[in-house]
């Protein structure tokens, strides 16, 4: 999966279409993120003692991670994700619009 925790992505398709978020955390196994303030869902919740509120309340759903941009922080632009291998035999993300290193 190209997409991390802490990266900047855009969301190209469903009902968030068109915003922008961090990634929250990234489920590999599912290959899904969680990205904050996105795809917004509501849970009958019960309390918990007393250290949780009963009743409706409002949580991130993993979006698939090809629903998911991610944005380029030197173009600013949702871009295509490559990987290369650098002399030193470390594998970095690059994008793919200005060739720019991500990690």
């Amino acid at each position: 999966m190209k997409i991390r925790k802490n990266d900047t992505v855009l969301v190209i398709s469903g009902k968030d279409r068109g915003k922008k978020g961090k990634v929250r955390r990234a489920l590999i196994k599912h290959n899904c993120v969680v990205v904050e303030g996105l795809n917004m869902i509501k849970r009958h919740s019960r309390a918990k003692r007393a250290a949780r509120q009963a009743g409706i309340v409002e949580l991130e759903a993993p979006l698939n991670v090809s629903n998911v941009m991610l944005i380029c922080e030197k173009c600013k632009k949702p871009a295509r994700v490559g990987t290369r291998t650098l002399e030193d035999g470390r594998r970095v993300r690059f994008c793919r619009a200005c060739q720019e290193v991500i990690d």
